[in-house]
């Protein structure tokens, strides 16, 4: 869907709902991201943590604003039912027992939305989120695998698609403009 129609937001909502209820049989949300920058920040000190925490920070900010208190996406973090990660981190994990959400599909690779399929374990779900205008991959050598990845779902039983339009956009007037 297009930018400001609320995917991250919704996606999170209906993952920690389920997550929450306690009837899901889910334990936790993985929330999966790429680490590509609109703009080239150069060397980024500190550890891996630290390095992406700025790519965390859209979730921090809805699970916050879902809970009402600042401390909501900690809280759930601290429980281990809310875990943020990136597809430059994946090699080797499993991801049972969860709610997947791959956020911002539109600047990930093939190979990079592969390698998050193929970290789906027992008992977990996938949320796809992105949208094909918006990718910030510049490089011919990188190349959205978006299109790729839609064409191969819709031949594959189990996959839904939800489309948001211009008219879903809530973000502002200046957005929808």
């Amino acid at each position: 869907g297009y930018a400001g129609t609320g995917k991250s937001y919704i996606s999170l909502y209906l993952a920690l709902e389920e997550i929450l209820s306690g009837t899901s049989g889910y334990d936790k949300v993985v929330i999966v991201r790429s680490v590509v920058p609109s703009r080239d920040m150069g060397f980024l000190p500190g550890s891996m943590k630290e390095k992406i925490r700025i790519y965390a920070e859209p979730y921090k900010e809805i699970v916050d604003d879902l809970f009402g208190r600042g401390d909501g996406y900690q809280i759930l973090e601290m429980k281990n039912m809310l875990q943020f990660t990136t597809t430059s981190f994946l090699r080797g994990l499993t991801f049972n027992n969860a709610i997947v959400i791959v956020d911002e599909i539109q600047n990930m690779t093939f190979p990079e939305i592969d390698t998050v399929m193929t970290r789906l374990g027992d008992n977990s779900r996938v949320i796809f989120s992105g949208d094909f205008r918006q990718t910030d991959l510049v490089h011919d050598r990188d190349k959205s695998g978006i299109h790729t990845f839609i064409n191969i779902t819709k031949r594959m039983s189990g996959f839904e698609y939800v489309e948001f339009e211009k008219q879903d956009i809530v973000r502002s007037g200046l957005v929808k403009d």
